[in-house]
């Protein structure tokens, strides 16, 4: 018995050994900055979308399926897409390896923790992101639902079983964390350390943090609204009041001075965007 035990933890640790060589291989060094900087234009263009909203040119509120669906309506948006989902795939692989084997260190304290449950659950949006531009390119529909629908979709199915109210409260409160720890890092701003910003002008250098603070502070802004009214949605049992990136940004646009609150959401998400670009140049990837 002794004997059998040895062997399974070889196994696991040579699984591990070799899941962590693929993480910190060349090949998916080049995926995450593909990945890196597709996500860029992603939230450039989810920002760039609202705030023509917000000044009254236009513009909708949307998310990065909206995004997708604006890109393949450009010339060659088949290609354009194709090329866009790729990167995305590698985006949710590299996140999920930055949950499951925590390259980024974040450890086993409350706060590591709550980051690697949001580099997972990144991976897992991204990879079924990815997944639907692709199925736009092979069918040639650029239908796709949006994620308030997707939200509330799964949103009411849960509310149909036993333990629905209390797991939705549960990834309701989970959401909000993860915009609060969000937020907590647009103010210690300690994505910097995972830069390699001495290449970079100091003018520059300064332009690139700032434009990551205010990216992961609008973001935050909107993962407190999304669990929110994830929890609203199961005190009230009403999948209907669960909402998605587009659904929390149309919320904002709906409440006094809500223009002005949409344009600053809105260049957050651009910020995010930019921000996005420096990490595909600059992030520290495939180091141990």
């Amino acid at each position: 018995m002794t004997q059998m035990k040895g062997h399974i933890n070889q196994a696991s640790q040579d699984m591990g050994d070799a899941a962590k060589d693929v993480a910190y291989s060349k090949s998916m060094t080049i995926f995450a900055r593909i990945g890196y900087a597709v996500r860029g234009i992603v939230y450039v263009l989810i920002g760039l979308l609202a705030i023509e909203l917000s000044v009254g040119h236009g513009g909708k509120t949307t998310d990065q399926t909206g995004a997708l669906q604006t890109i393949n309506q450009q010339p060659f948006g088949g290609f354009l897409l194709a090329v866009v989902a790729i990167g995305l795939f590698g985006y949710a692989i590299w996140s999920l390896f930055q949950a499951i084997l925590d390259t980024e260190h974040k450890g086993k304290k409350t706060m590591g923790i709550i980051g690697r449950i949001g580099y997972a659950i990144t991976g897992i949006s991204y990879g079924l992101l990815a997944y639907g531009g692709i199925q736009t390119v092979m069918s040639g529909s650029s239908h796709q639902s949006s994620s308030t629908k997707n939200t509330q979709d799964w949103t009411a199915r849960l509310l149909h079983t036993s333990f629905g109210v209390p797991l939705l409260v549960l990834v309701g409160i989970i959401v909000i964390g993860l915009g609060g720890y969000l937020c907590f890092r647009a103010y210690k701003a300690d994505f910097v350390k995972h830069l390699s910003l001495y290449e970079i002008q100091p003018n520059i250098r300064k332009m690139a943090v700032f434009a990551g603070r205010f990216g992961y502070a609008a973001l935050g802004i909107v993962f407190v609204i999304i669990g929110i009214f994830l929890f609203v949605a199961a005190v009230q049992h009403n999948a209907y009041e669960a909402k998605g990136l587009d659904g929390a940004l149309q919320v904002l646009s709906q409440q006094p001075f809500g223009a002005f609150m949409l344009g600053v959401v809105a260049l957050g998400m651009l910020s995010y965007g930019v921000y996005s670009f420096v990490e595909a140049r600059y992030r520290r990837i495939g180091v141990r």
